[in-house]
């Protein structure tokens, strides 16, 4: 019976442990907090996004850092197996807007509780509040040595995950023990991560949200990326869903060279003709009302100041002596709200960490070190990371599906 060792119990660890059980393996996992899977428990805004109905082609599609690597991952463990093996083990799912998966529970904690129950049923034996101290190899055999001592095995697996979040454990040890066994760690980034803006007048909208707005993000004259959905201002720039997927946009088309234009057209449903109609219709429904006034069908109270003051529109002008000149830069900044973004928020606040242990180094059919025999990787550790939306989590179950699966059925050199 081959002695799978693993570093990290999140949700790469937690796969890896439970596929190697079921391939007859022993397995130990090696995990720092007292709790398995503790960033699971703040996923999904608390109600764990499990994975996602979506085609595995669109899997790899939505995984900006080398999506292509996890091609034979996902034909080996896709997103119909997880549901599949999550029922078979007491977990029911349920699939709700953009093919998103959730437990019924709609609890990330009752997830990780389950789990951990799966793990003791399967037989894993747990060492938990085991911060690892090294890995190593010797005549053959694995050792995971913690402060309680070390641990000999017949493979190893690192799936410590990375370095947003480091309040759940994600501290960034997996790079160390695989740059010592040699690996190539490429370039850490935030991933999935608010923009950081110096403008005053961002800060001063903090807590408004906007809804149904485009959002585009430039470097000089090269459009990054466009998304449309929903955002927040915040007191240091600005968040929400439509940032978080340019940062990623950022962190791979645009290389993170900031800083960057941001774009926002607060009303993309309208053309350019209609948006001019549109606000003709509402000056002349409210001409006595001064401007600050009269546009306040057409956006948040707030905004209305911050659009007039970019159109160099007095707010106090009473609308019908507003020039069709002012009309159309008063549209246009509609259209065109732009604002400097300077970097990220730290990649600690990150969902995910961009860069890792460069895929290069492994196989992509058993998540084997293509250095050192018997070392695997699964999860977050390595160079990979998708966008929202149950793809990060579906991509470190399958890598730790494959390799415990591979550890435990390996070959005696």
């Amino acid at each position: 019976m081959k002695h799978v060792l693993i570093v990290g119990a999140g949700a790469a660890g937690i796969m890896a442990a439970l596929a190697a059980a079921e391939a007859g393996a022993k397995v130990t996992v090696f995990e720092k907090n007292d709790i398995v899977g503790k960033k699971m428990g703040i996923t999904g805004k608390g109600r764990c996004n499990l994975t996602n109905t979506c085609p595995m082609s669109e899997f790899i599609a939505r995984t900006p850092g080398n999506g292509k690597f996890l091609f034979s991952a996902y034909g080996r463990f896709s997103n119909t197996d997880l549901r599949a093996k999550l029922r078979r083990w007491g977990l029911e799912t349920v699939e709700e807007r953009g093919g998103r998966v959730f437990p019924v529970s709609q609890s990330a904690v009752e997830v990780r509780k389950f789990f951990y129950r799966v793990l003791r049923d399967k037989g894993v034996t747990l060492c938990l509040n085991e911060a690892v101290e090294s890995i190593y190899e010797e005549n053959g055999r694995w050792f995971v040595e913690a402060a309680a001592g070390k641990t000999a095995g017949d493979a190893c697996i690192i799936a410590t995950g990375g370095v947003s979040y480091p309040v759940t454990g994600s501290t960034g040890d997996g790079y160390r023990f695989a740059v010592l066994q040699g690996h190539t760690l490429k370039e850490l980034k935030p991933s999935l991560v608010p923009f950081v803006s110096p403008h005053k007048w961002v800060h001063d909208l903090s807590g408004l949200s906007l809804k149904n707005v485009e959002a585009t993000l430039w470097k000089g004259r090269k459009k990054i990326d466009s998304r449309f959905g929903e955002m927040i201002f915040t007191h240091f720039g600005v968040s929400g869903p439509v940032i978080l997927l340019l940062s990623t946009a950022a962190a791979h088309k645009g290389k993170a060279e900031f800083p960057m234009e941001l774009v926002i057209n607060l009303k993309p449903a309208l053309s350019e003709e209609k948006m001019l109609a549109r606000l003709k219709r509402d000056f002349e429904k409210y001409e006595r009302k001064q401007m600050e006034n009269a546009m306040r069908d057409l956006l948040p109270h707030r905004l209305i100041p911050v659009v007039l003051a970019r159109a160099g529109v007095a707010a106090d002008l009473q609308a019908s002596q507003l020039p069709a000149a002012a009309r159309r830069q008063i549209a246009y900044v509609l259209q065109n709200l732009q604002l400097t973004v300077t970097g990220t928020r730290p990649i600690e606040e990150a969902v995910v960490t961009a860069g890792g242990v460069s895929v290069k180094e492994i196989s992509p059919q058993t998540m084997e070190s293509k250095l050192v025999p018997h070392l695997y990787f699964a999860g977050e550790v390595m160079d990979i990371d998708a966008l929202t939306g149950g793809y990060n989590l579906q991509a470190a179950f399958s890598t730790g599906y494959v390799a415990g699966t591979a550890a435990a059925l390996q070959e005696d050199e």
